[in-house]
């Protein structure tokens, strides 16, 4: 199945709006549409799953200990973690080349940090 993001309420607008500019076919959530603010990070997670979407995040801080957690009984669609020194054209090209080559099923589970 084609990869389908959710942003997390912390992530850059502009890596949305660039990756939708660059592929207008990819799927990606913003967390106002997916009304993600003012959730725990779990909470943030277990709407990603249900709607099987990899989050995609700034939170290095506290992401990967909630994740870590949540899949001990849970199945996560993946979670990518965008550094934010990561400059923004960099990001877009990283997503897009993962959207490009990959599948959602590849990240099951995983936490990756971006760049690669």
């Amino acid at each position: 199945m084609k990869i389908r993001f959710q942003a997390d309420a912390d992530l850059n607008a502009e890596i949305i709006s660039g990756l939708i500019r660059q592929e207008p076919t990819i799927d990606f959530q913003t967390a106002d549409e997916a009304q993600l603010r003012g959730l725990f990070d779990e909470e943030v997670l277990e709407m990603a799953a249900k709607e099987q979407r990899i989050l995609v995040t700034h939170d290095r801080r506290t992401m990967p200990y909630h994740f870590a957690n949540f899949i001990t009984e849970n199945t996560s669609p993946g979670v990518f973690i965008i550094s934010q020194k990561l400059q923004v054209r960099s990001a877009i090209d990283e997503l897009l080349l993962l959207w490009t080559a990959s599948e959602s099923e590849d990240w099951a589970n995983l936490i990756v940090d971006l760049p690669l």
